[in-house]
């Protein structure tokens, strides 16, 4: 097993990410995203030798028509028969996978037995399992979970203050997501500052339609926003974050929701698309509000940013130093505006913004965007693809 390269197929809950990569050289051999999915603005790109192509998707615009367009053009491009591998982004493990699994019939069973914990993402990324197993059937498949990252947790921080018996006879409990992108993120993060992970402390900022900050000591998660499902914590693209448990009731009790409703408010029409009126995408609200006037659209990316500070705030209460903060995820990579909003928020824990830096920092740029007498605030592109591919590589290897 000299040379593996490795398709990742990451599924969100409106995106396709998707690469090759080469197992020597660990570098992206194509790359590409199908976005907006579920919208008639679906579109599909990709990258493959320093050339970008675009295409459009056909209806529905799912995520189907998303994998399907990517054989389409791996076979245009021959490419198919130099994979040896398929690796899969799988948002929710629960406690049943604390690290990444050749995936079988009873795994897929388990994934899809946990998708009423991650209702955008576990069914999003089945699809992309079966339609890869479908085109790909010859190739191992290797599920990678978000959720392992964050199992060193202490318990002070996943359990919630409901009785014990419902942890310990239900596995109801804080899990934490974005795994992936928050260790790796970490990594390159010591790397920049030149110190090493081991004492190093961080809180990273993952912020794309799904939004999660962790706490990072010494390379280990130690608390997350994000609990038993992806809906916790702080507001997002289309989902509420934190809110009374108490509006749940009323919805049902006073204003006639049924369960189902509840769900669907809470994950599809809430967050910056609930408040806006407008989007759930960050780029057409900040468009909106800062050439259009759009006072909803001010107010809903207001929230966001007040609702992203407040988490960093709290959660720096688990470290007993700083090293900075990481922003990451589409969001946090390319929008100046937003971690601007963020950072003068932050100004008690001792972080001031770089203007001119802030405004340079973006499409795939690492930076420090702070002053020099700033704690770091970092701007470091994640590489989930990358992550994953090396855990599917590891996986592979030890299976040998």
């Amino acid at each position: 097993m000299s040379q593996i390269h490795v398709l990742v197929i990451n599924c969100g809950s409106s995106s396709v990410k998707f690469s090759i990569i080469d197992s020597n050289t660990k570098q992206a051999i194509l790359t590409g995203i199908a976005e907006r999915l579920l919208s008639a603005k679906a579109s599909f790109k990709l990258t493959y030798q320093q050339q970008n192509e675009q295409f459009s998707l056909k209806a529905p615009f799912d995520h189907e028509a998303a994998i399907a367009e990517l054989v389409q053009q791996l076979t245009r491009l021959e490419l198919l028969d130099t994979l040896s591998a398929v690796g899969h982004r799988v948002v929710h493990g629960g406690e049943h996978f604390s690290e990444p699994s050749l995936i079988t019939k009873e795994v897929k069973q388990t994934i899809a037995d946990l998708a009423h914990l991650a209702p955008l993402h576990n069914p999003a990324n089945l699809t992309g399992i079966n339609a890869a197993e479908k085109a790909l059937g010859h190739l191992p498949q290797v599920a990678v979970f978000d959720t392992a990252f964050h199992q060193s947790m202490p318990e002070k921080a996943y359990l919630y203050g409901l009785p014990y018996a419902l942890y310990q006879e239900h596995d109801i409990r804080r899990y934490g997501f974005h795994g992936s992108s928050h260790s790796f993120v970490a990594e390159q993060a010591a790397s920049f500052i030149g110190k090493p992970l081991t004492q190093c402390s961080f809180i990273s900022a993952h912020l794309g339609n799904g939004c999660s900050i962790t706490a990072i000591k010494a390379g280990q998660s130690i608390d997350s926003s994000m609990g038993f499902t992806p809906l916790e914590g702080v507001m997002m693209g289309s989902r509420s974050g934190d809110l009374d448990p108490g509006i749940i009731f009323h919805l049902i009790e006073h204003l006639g929701y049924s369960p189902d409703q509840v769900q669907n408010l809470l994950n599809k029409d809430s967050g910056l698309l609930g408040l806006s009126g407008l989007s759930n995408d960050c780029r057409e609200l900040e468009q909106a509000a800062l050439t259009q006037d759009n006072d909803r659209a001010k107010l809903a990316l207001e929230i966001f940013c007040y609702r992203i500070a407040k988490y960093i705030a709290a959660l720096s209460a688990s470290l007993t130093s700083l090293d900075g903060v990481i922003f990451t995820g589409g969001i946090g990579e390319n929008s100046s505006y937003v971690r601007e909003q963020i950072i003068n928020q932050l100004s008690l824990l001792n972080f001031h913004l770089d203007q001119d830096k802030n405004q340079e920092t973006r499409f795939g740029k690492s930076d420090d965007i702070s002053t020099p007498s700033s704690r770091y605030a970092l701007v470091i592109p994640t590489n989930e693809e990358g992550v994953i591919a090396s855990q599917s590589i590891q996986v592979l290897q030890e299976a040998l």
